[in-house]
């Protein structure tokens, strides 16, 4: 396939099948592991996972927990180290508190993702299959059930 820009919404039927290397048929079954070996799987690049210090460390970047830091740093400077301990307790206890919050909502996203599998039906060998989202390939026809094939991907 010809890996330039082209404005594919722009073009003829049989220019966009030509383009896309496939036909009405659809691609062959071969013709799809193929591609899927050439392209990899169809899917979003997982962001890279931070790690718990990085995340816990992330808390402390807010500008009212940069001005709290900095009245505890001022408190100790004046010689009151009790309210510069409470201070730093509410910040210290805010930031767990953040933090955890953060990790439980990376986490129930990670199991809803997990549990989810989309699915399509595609035209593979003449006929309607079904396959994960993940294993369509460019050149593949797609239908929503109780449409015509329209589309490629």
């Amino acid at each position: 396939m010809n890996q330039r820009l082209v404005s594919f919404w722009s073009l003829s039927t049989a220019e966009l099948f030509q383009e896309l290397q496939t036909s009405p048929d659809g691609l062959t079954s071969s013709e799809g592991r193929q591609r899927l070996a050439r392209y990899g799987l169809n899917r979003i690049r997982d962001k890279n996972r931070t790690d718990s210090l990085t995340l816990f460390l992330v808390q402390f970047k807010s500008p009212i927990i940069i001005i709290l830091l900095f009245a505890a740093a001022l408190s100790l400077f004046l010689r009151d180290a009790s309210d510069a301990s409470i201070i730093m307790t509410i910040v210290f206890v805010s930031g767990l508190l953040g933090f955890w919050q953060e990790r439980g909502a990376a986490n129930a996203v990670d199991k809803l993702l997990a549990i989810v599998q989309v699915r399509a039906a595609v035209l593979r060998d003449g006929k309607e299959q079904e396959f994960s989202v993940e294993e369509i390939v460019p050149g593949d026809l797609f239908s929503m059930r109780g449409t015509s094939f329209r589309g490629t991907v």
